[in-house]
């Protein structure tokens, strides 16, 4: 960071595009650096070290998938995936990989923007020091205070969404969490726009932790069963 201001890495390979989404971020105060393909994105990535990465899944050299995947290995980093498909198992894969959040094109630079807030935010509130120090759910242990958890003794590596999410629904055993509640508490959204966001954050957490850990409420949202 200079100055107080965060660092923004778009990787983008449309040019109207990254220049697009560039001039709004840098009009909300962010510095904000392009590279246009998957090789000249790690290298920005770990050359600058960004505190966020806008990061277009098609691209040229190698894709976003694999950009996330490299960037995440050398420094872990909040990441906006950009997707023009919009295919469940490519917005699954790129969770899996470390995106913290996407956007399926065409979007608004408006929603773009609010969205990088969004996320700075969310990374902001889970730096900052709890005074409880875990969550133990029968088989499920979740240290607040390193941010790791476990399951059966098996360690589970979550995105920071992922892991502000499972807490959330820890914390809160049993109860029905809609899913506007949660876009509003997890995501700091508030409308009911990213519905599927959340649909795909459970589904990563499924993967990751157990099919039965977290049980759906038809039309209304989620909820944590305590593990038996």
């Amino acid at each position: 960071m200079t100055g107080g201001q965060r660092r923004v890495l778009v990787v983008e390979d449309e040019l109207t595009i990254a220049e697009s989404v560039a001039a709004r971020l840098r009009a909300e105060g962010f510095l904000v650096e392009l590279a246009h393909d998957g090789p000249s994105g790690v290298a920005a990535a770990r050359a600058n070290e960004p505190d966020l990465v806008v990061l277009d899944v098609m691209l040229p050299g190698f894709d976003g998938l694999e950009v996330c995947r490299r960037i995440q290995a050398h420094r872990p980093v909040p990441v906006l995936m950009l997707t023009a498909r919009g295919d469940e198992t490519d917005l699954l894969v790129g969770l899996a990989v470390g995106a913290d959040d996407y956007l399926t094109k065409p979007f608004s630079i408006r929603e773009l923007a609010a969205r990088v807030h969004a996320l700075l935010r969310r990374v902001e509130r889970a730096a900052r020091p709890r005074t409880d120090e875990r969550i133990e759910l029968a088989d499920l242990e979740i240290d607040l205070a390193e941010r790791r958890v476990h399951r059966a003794g098996v360690e589970a590596h979550l995105t920071p969404t992922e892991y502000e999410l499972l807490v959330h629904l820890a914390e809160r055993p049993r109860a029905v969490q809609p899913r506007e509640r949660l876009l509003s508490e997890v995501w700091g959204w508030h409308d009911s726009t990213g519905a599927r966001t959340v649909d795909s954050h459970i589904k990563a957490l499924r993967r990751k932790l157990g099919a039965d850990l977290i049980r759906t409420v038809h039309g209304v949202g989620y909820a944590l069963e305590v593990p038996r």
